[in-house]
């Protein structure tokens, strides 16, 4: 594939009465790409209900931030020297941001293709200062009472947070990207509202991808969080609540003198920074996660209280990238290009859970701590910790050898509170994982009852505010 030498934020816009966002970028004026998120019409179950003073007031902001977060799956194809910027202009601030969220967001990327990303990318920018709106302050809300837009994965974060706010009587819409028929039924079980957003990748990324362009992972948890804001402040809602958890502040390796996270998106430096810049572009949206202070395994113990969902939430990524190909708005690139980021569909063949992937194999653990072998197979259908291609996995996952896997997984000091829990009830005693910790973990731990209390324990470094922190257990 051919090396060019400038990636260009040609331009974006929204066209309200189609419902259609269009985000477009190039390399080098040759290769043009054109990214497309369709909004649900009037009529859907669930459609936007446009806000005008508030949308008038902060959207074009918002709509940039979308530009630039989704113009990091085309400019990661070979990571050009310069960077343009046809649509606005960021300050020296601003640029800052973009640079720290494409050089961290695409950690895992650098490790995986060994390309040294010191001073790799730079945002240009401007002395002049931005023309910043001031802040709505209520004028396009409608009705009483907050109003949060909870993006939803079909998860057990996502459901617990849904839970949570909803069981305090707050008016809670979930959010998905791709119309994936899993979470759908977590919805109908919630009894919430369903906003969908179909999002359809340029066709151009593909035919690059086949050519050789560079490939990995991207922070798609920035990407949601973007557009979230920006329908929130399309439709009035007063916050976007997301479900990430203290775990996902942990990295799993270093590289070139800097920790390499496949969660940083989720991690509390992300919201913190993502806060402070949506202070900078005026947004009235507020922007938090409710699950920051707890761990995977608090959340987890949480999650088992709703068994209605049992049936219908997995955390296996693999189960979306089946049916990629199937998906009209998809090609079969998009398992390489972007992973379960480009859009999940689920075509409900077999069991939720593969069982052979890190997600699995940590999902299964932490579900472990608090269920019963023969609830657990009901969900995951077999015993995991029986499985032999999974015993390198949970050596990674309790960290006696190797690094944390890069997957949306808890840390080792979680992990092997789960297994503590699960060793205690006693009825996985003779599977292979469990005799794996038994024998290399266990005469390790001199504290169990403190190493559980702390991975139980809420963190007091969060970014909820007051109203919503008693929420939590």
């Amino acid at each position: 594939m051919k090396q060019h030498e400038t990636f260009i934020f040609d331009s974006c816009a929204f066209d309200p009465k189609a419902g259609k966002i269009e985000l477009r970028y190039a390399l080098d004026n040759e290769t043009h790409f054109t990214e497309t998120l369709l909004l649900p019409p009037q009529g859907e179950p669930y459609a936007l209900r446009p806000c005008p003073e508030r949308s008038r007031r902060a959207t074009p902001y918002a709509l940039q931030t979308l530009h630039f977060i989704a113009g990091i799956s085309y400019y990661k194809t070979c990571c050009p020297k310069k960077i343009e910027i046809r649509a606005g202009s960021l300050t020296k601030e601003q640029a800052d941001f973009w640079n720290t969220v494409y050089t961290k967001g695409l950690g895992e990327f650098f490790f995986r293709n060994q390309i040294d990303f010191h001073g790799l990318i730079n945002f240009p920018s401007t002395n002049a200062p931005s023309p910043i709106p001031s802040p709505a302050t209520g004028e396009g809300r409608r009705g009483g009472g907050h109003r949060l837009l909870v993006p939803i994965g079909g998860g057990k974060d996502s459901t617990v947070t849904a839970e949570l706010l909803k069981k305090a009587g707050y008016d809670v819409t979930l959010l998905r990207i791709g119309a994936h028929p899993l979470i759908r039924e977590c919805a109908e079980v919630a009894g919430l509202p369903l906003l969908t957003v179909e999002r359809k990748l340029s066709p151009e990324l593909f035919a690059l991808n086949e050519e050789g362009a560079l490939n990995g992972h991207v922070p798609i948890t920035a990407y949601l969080s973007f557009l979230a804001v920006l329908l929130a402040e399309m439709d009035g809602f007063d916050a976007v609540v997301m479900s990430n958890e203290r775990s996902a502040s942990e990295g799993n390796v270093s590289y070139l003198g800097e920790a390499i996270n496949h969660q940083w998106s989720k991690s509390l430096e992300a919201e913190q920074m993502l806060r402070q810049y949506l202070a900078g572009i005026g947004s009235p949206v507020q922007y938090f996660s409710l699950l920051r202070p707890l761990s995977e395994l608090h959340i987890t113990k949480i999650f088992t209280g709703f068994p209605a969902y049992f049936p219908c939430t997995t955390s296996c990524n693999k189960n979306w990238k089946l049916a990629a190909a199937s998906s009209p708005s998809l090609s079969r690139a998009t398992e390489r290009s972007e992973g379960v980021e480009g859009g999940k569909e689920y075509r409900g063949e077999g069991n939720r859970w593969c069982g052979n992937c890190p997600k699995c194999a940590f999902a299964f653990a932490m579900f472990a701590a608090f269920l019963t072998k023969d609830a657990l197979l009901r969900i995951f259908g077999k015993d995991l910790f029986d499985e032999r291609s999974l015993q390198p996995v949970f050596r990674q996952l309790l960290g006696l050898e190797g690094f944390k896997p890069f997957e949306c997984v808890g840390t080792p000091e979680e992990t092997q509170a789960a297994f503590l829990l699960a060793h205690e009830r006693g009825d996985l005693e003779q599977s292979k994982a469990m005799k794996l910790f038994i024998e290399e973990v266990l005469p390790g731990i001199k504290q169990p009852k403190v190493l559980i209390e702390e991975a139980m324990k809420p963190s007091s470094d969060h970014c909820i505010p007051k109203t919503f922190a008693a929420l939590l257990p």
